[in-house]
């Protein structure tokens, strides 16, 4: 091998600028080329007004698949602040679009997080062939055209605007994502999945492209984790009992809150979805096995007071327990330690103390106060754990 072919230096050393280096990778930051990263594109740019409606900053936010393969997220906010009109009251327009980090989504308790980085609709903007915005702010509206993340026109005054809001219309760019198609049914797990983990969220996604013709979806879940537990529950059969337990608890050894539903159904499958800052975390961690060690314990603890097990009974497992069990475990912290990049598996060893205390008090309630319905979630666990 020659020298040359050897050699390796400071002129081999690629280095991509600001979003460059997104369309060189995207993979990498929308997480493929296909369809996931399509949807990705979605989440990016609704992030920011689903985190305005979280903050009471805006009422409502609308996605839009329009015929034309352009994707529209309209809120009725006050606006992103325009630059070019003076205002320096937080990241502008342009940096939103054009810089990284500039527009990431906000941290803690009282934040949802759809981006998969949080990089923010920058990412959008580099992976779209065009992309539109529309600011209407204090009486103007302000309008922008981007091509491949480039600005074709600063952001310009095109009249006075009626109420605020802000609007990114985009389309996705065929030399990255090729004939990738947008799934409604994809979008509309999350955007329903978010309105259930936050009861204050109103969000609607509507499609209008061929051939599948107009159809739209209101996703408003005042009930929070309760509603989340009785929609999984619908092709479940019959609830063994007819309550859907359901509390939440503030805990400032974690800084934050914890949201627990369930409820037990006719079928053995179980259905527990974990989630961290109304981020799903398909690895469970910290607050999934905290719920699993409450339900154990307060199942025990009541089984064996009421003497619905014997002496020779070992305690309930907490695989039986699962049978048939539909649960929705949320916590949002201050301070999420999320196990890997993908964030998927949540850690914190106070999470799991806290989770389990309270699951395990608030079930320990709910068993002596409806012991009819105790009587029949334990004693179907009871017999199926004999029968096995």
């Amino acid at each position: 091998m020659s020298d040359d072919a050897i050699r390796y230096d400071a002129a081999h050393i690629q280095v991509l600028e600001g979003l460059e280096a997104v369309r060189k990778r995207p993979g990498m930051y929308v997480g493929s080329t296909g369809e996931r990263g399509l949807h990705q594109l979605v989440f990016e740019v609704s992030g920011r007004a689903v985190n305005e409606v979280l903050a009471g900053r805006a009422g409502s936010v609308d996605v839009t698949l329009t015929p034309d393969g352009w994707v529209r997220v309209d809120d009725d906010g006050p606006g992103v602040p325009v630059e070019a009109a003076g205002d320096t009251r937080g990241p502008g327009l342009e940096a939103l679009l054009t810089r990284m980090h500039a527009g990431a989504e906000p941290r803690g308790r009282n934040a949802a997080s759809l981006g998969l980085f949080g990089i923010g609709p920058c990412v959008t903007n580099a992976l779209s062939s065009r992309l539109t915005a529309e600011v209407r702010r204090e009486g103007v509206r302000w309008v922008q055209e981007y091509a491949r993340g480039i600005a074709l026109t600063p952001p310009t005054a095109a009249g006075p605007a009626t109420g605020g809001g802000s609007t990114i219309a985009f389309l996705p760019d065929p030399d990255i994502f090729g004939t990738a198609e947008f799934s409604f049914d994809v979008l509309a797990e999350r955007f329903r999945e978010l309105a259930f983990l936050n009861g204050d969220l109103d969000i609607s996604l509507t499609e209008e492209r061929p051939p599948g013709g107009f159809r739209s979806e209101r996703f408003q879940y005042p009930g929070g984790a309760r509603d989340f537990v009785a929609f999984l529950d619908a092709r479940a059969g019959a609830p063994v009992h007819p309550d859907v337990i359901g509390f939440e608890r503030e805990d400032p050894r974690i800084a934050g809150t914890v949201e627990v539903a369930l409820r037990w159904c006719g079928s053995r499958e179980e259905r527990v979805r974990t989630f961290a800052n109304s981020r799903p975390t398909p690895g469970g961690g910290t607050h999934a096995a905290g719920f699993r060690d409450g339900v154990a314990a307060a199942f025990n603890a009541y089984a064996r007071e009421r003497r619905l097990l014997t002496a020779a009974d070992p305690d309930l497992g907490v695989d039986r327990i699962g049978d048939g069990l539909t649960a929705v475990v949320s916590v949002k912290l201050d301070r999420p330690e999320f196990l890997g990049s993908t964030n998927g598996v949540l850690g914190g060893a106070a999470v799991r103390a806290c989770v389990g205390e309270a699951v395990r008090e608030h079930l320990g309630r709910w068993l002596k106060g409806h012991p009819e319905q105790a009587a029949a979630v334990i004693g179907r666990i009871v017999q199926g754990a004999r029968r096995d």
